[in-house]
């Protein structure tokens, strides 16, 4: 599996002491390196401001640069709850270009990619940054994908958190489909809707926590019906593993063997639908050993081609969440 990683990703908020720190890259990268699971190291590139542009306005833009320009130490987004230095506005463009770079390997490959990338990216709206995240990597290379083939893109996210960044661009041959704990930050992801041939779907999942079965369950329902629906040509994984019992931010309560799961069914999907191109982009996880357990998985997994259907049993989700899927199926129908 192609790893996309680069040394300035630990740059970002250094020695300050936030739960988005740098070990969630430098000590998670050390360790797959120890374990042989990061051979494969793609090095990227910046994404340029029109890459940035496809899913941010260039006002806000423009007003990251002006904000990041004149700092001389850590202080908020004028937009909201982002905490930023003198050197995020080089690291979140490298973060996007991260994002990129797992979406060229895998195209390239026809296997999956993981972009090991902070600062994150799904909270981020297209003018507004929030919630630890600068750019929406994630959205970024899904629009830099299409700008270059064309095509539909499928992105999923199964972070504890909703992402309402990427919610905000959904459209144009963007679909979203995301699991999130409710009620938690940032108070989104309630509907569901069709967008001309795009979807929207949101699961929200019971805050207290949900069964690991019943976890791996949804998203081997939710895989199928949303691919079936949407044909994509890619699939992009806003790959967060802040759902892992534990989780300082997080914690749904799931185990952190879940990681397998998700993906082996994320690659098979890919196979069925879009040969097999699937880029994972970092999103949370806080707990550095349960994410690095997390990631360690997926890639074993993906390197294995195992692509197994998992055991996990519909009966076991939970009667609230079976109803939303129930409904879904209907709405989504070709």
């Amino acid at each position: 599996m192609k790893l996309v990683y680069d040394a300035l990703y630990g740059d970002h908020l250094r020695d300050l002491g936030h739960p988005e720190s740098p070990d969630r890259v430098e000590v998670v990268a050390a360790r797959l390196t120890q374990r042989g699971l990061a051979g494969d190291v793609r090095h990227p590139l910046d994404a340029a401001d029109d890459e940035i542009e496809r899913v941010h306005e260039p006002r806000y833009v423009e007003l990251v640069k002006r904000e990041i320009g004149d700092l001389s130490g850590p202080r908020y987004l004028s937009t909201g709850d982002v905490v930023v230095d003198a050197r995020t506005l080089d690291v979140a463009r490298r973060a996007a270009g991260g994002a990129i770079a797992a979406v060229e390997a895998t195209v390239e490959s026809g296997t999956p990619a993981f972009a090991l990338v902070r600062p994150p990216g799904h909270h981020a709206e297209s003018a507004r940054g929030m919630g630890f995240c600068v750019f929406n990597n994630a959205a970024i290379a899904a629009r830099a994908y299409q700008a270059r083939a064309g095509g539909r893109v499928l992105l999923i996210d199964f972070d504890y958190h909703h992402g309402n960044g990427t919610q905000d661009v959904v459209g144009a041959g963007l679909s979203y489909v995301s699991t999130h704990a409710s009620p938690a930050y940032p108070g989104t992801g309630y509907e569901s809707t069709a967008i001309g041939d795009d979807a929207l779907i949101n699961i929200p999942l019971p805050a207290s926590g949900i069964a690991t079965e019943a976890f791996v369950a949804i998203w081997e329902h939710l895989l199928g019906s949303a691919a079936a629906f949407v044909r994509p040509d890619l699939i992009v994984a806003s790959a967060g593993f802040d759902y892992v019992a534990g989780d300082p931010v997080g914690d749904l309560g799931v185990d952190v063997s879940a990681a397998s799961a998700l993906a082996r069914a994320i690659n098979r999907t890919a196979q069925q639908h879009c040969g097999g191109r699937v880029a994972y982009v970092l999103e949370g996880g806080y707990d550095i050993d349960a994410l690095t357990e997390s990631i360690a998985q997926l890639i074993d997994v993906t390197n294995r081609a195992d692509t197994r259907e998992n055991d996990a049993s519909a009966q076991a989700i939970p009667a609230a969440q079976r109803e939303l899927l129930r409904a879904l199926d209907e709405r989504f129908q070709r």
